[in-house]
């Protein structure tokens, strides 16, 4: 075993209560006993018990905002360093996915004879499909991409997850019996309509990725981008020696605004409202960004982008603000504080303050929405059509790697639409 893996072993104090498990993994990882049977040694049987509740795990144990979720949870963190759940995970992961364990695994026949479409081919539907296809179901995954992966190919980039564990994770998943459908886009290619006669259920994964707009003046200038698009697409402009302005406080702020500085740009801002001690992205990954020259304007916001004659980027204005801890607030909110405006010469900015699904598609679709504009679903996913569940960012659920993939996990396990052919009451 890695001596490394070893020594994060043995810091582990195996608690009854699993913190770390039940109120810090999306998933609900048996963490405790995983870890303990990687201390004894047992890799292959760690393997099992992860594989009972994720099927991610080089993934997840890589790229999940461990200190917001089982590692911000370990008791251990109380006085000191938590356990490196990610790390062993990961480990666990990466020695059953070089061993092929996963060709062992369990399989029941409690789906067989049920078939399954899942449109994307993200840690929603790749979980979705694996936990369908592992119960006996046929599943069918399709996919607008000439390759399975989603976000995880598409929106996260190569220097935190390398492309060789996403398709090594790939090749597990497949191998349990699914089709992969590449280069079909719903809306564009085939409707819910075809897919609902043809399955017995429909899980939509696909995501939520257009880029929200701040509906401020000078949007709508060249050389102003979504910082989802740009990471999906990988079609840069070109940034040698450019100024960049990266506006937002995410995971996507943090992944656009280094990946910017890889590509030659002289100067990089990620300008954030809050504190930095507010920022939703992980903290490992604001001290990355730092470390390769990322410079945080904390406590600004942009109020106007400035173009030139030709109708191109030149300058931001912004304004410093202060926080007030406001009556019915949990948090404090960023209040603009006045007269303290300025401007700064810039030659691109990058939107990275939320995503939400793609309304046109939305529209073709004529499924129910919630108030925040996302697929309404139940308890079990289930959508406004009999047949079809949603799961993951397109139904609103926690943006995290970990939270899309427990959402697929649940259609698959708690999808009564799969049913409905021998149950009057669905």
């Amino acid at each position: 075993m890695n001596e490394k893996i070893h020594e994060y072993t043995e810091y582990c104090l195996n608690c009854p209560a699993k913190p770390c498990s039940q109120k810090g993994c999306p998933l609900n990882n048996d963490i405790p006993a995983f870890i303990k049977e990687v201390k004894e040694g047992n890799i292959k049987r760690a393997f099992e018990i992860l594989s009972k509740t994720t099927v991610l795990g080089s993934i997840c144990g890589r790229i999940c905002p461990h200190m917001k979720q089982c590692e911000g949870n370990c008791v251990r963190g109380i006085k000191g360093e938590p356990v490196q759940i990610g790390k062993i995970e990961a480990y666990v992961f990466d020695e059953a996915l070089k061993n092929k364990w996963y060709e062992d695994l369990e399989k029941t026949n409690e789906l067989q004879g049920k078939r399954v479409a899942v449109v994307g081919s993200g840690p929603a539907g790749l979980t979705c499909s694996a936990f369908l296809a592992r119960s006996g179901a046929e599943v069918t995954i399709y996919e607008k991409y000439s390759r399975v992966g989603g976000i995880l190919r598409h929106g996260i980039p190569e220097f935190r997850l390398n492309e060789e564990i996403l398709d090594k994770t790939i090749e597990m998943i497949l191998s349990f019996g699914i089709k992969p459908i590449y280069n079909k886009e719903l809306g564009v290619d085939f409707s819910l309509e075809d897919l609902e006669k043809e399955y017995d259920a429909v899980f939509l994964g696909f995501g939520a990725n257009i880029s929200s707009k701040m509906n401020i003046p000078g949007e709508d200038l060249q050389g102003v981008y979504g910082g989802n698009e740009l990471l999906e697409t990988k079609k840069h402009p070109s940034y040698k020696g450019k100024k960049v302005a990266v506006i937002g406080g995410g995971n996507v702020a943090m992944d656009c605004s280094r990946t910017i500085k890889r590509l030659g740009a002289s100067e990089v801002y990620v300008i954030y409202r809050r504190a930095e001690k507010q920022m939703p992205a992980e903290a490992k990954e604001i001290e990355e960004a730092k470390r390769e020259g990322v410079e945080f304007l904390f406590q600004n916001n942009i109020v106007k982008i400035l173009g030139n004659n030709e109708g191109k980027v030149e300058k931001i204005e912004c304004i410093k603000t202060e926080l007030v801890k406001k009556e019915g607030e949990t948090r404090e909110v960023p209040v603009n504080i006045e007269g303290s405006n300025y401007e700064m010469d810039i030659d691109y900015v990058v939107m990275a303050i939320g995503s939400s699904p793609e309304k046109k598609l939305l529209k073709k679709l004529g499924l129910a929405l919630n108030e925040w504009g996302y697929i309404k679903t139940d308890e079990s996913g289930r959508t406004s059509r009999r047949k079809v569940f949603a799961g993951g960012d397109v139904a609103g659920n926690k943006s995290t790697i970990a939270w899309a993939a427990r959402a697929g996990r649940d259609f698959a396990q708690l999808g009564t639409g799969l049913f409905c052919a021998s149950h009057n009451n669905c």
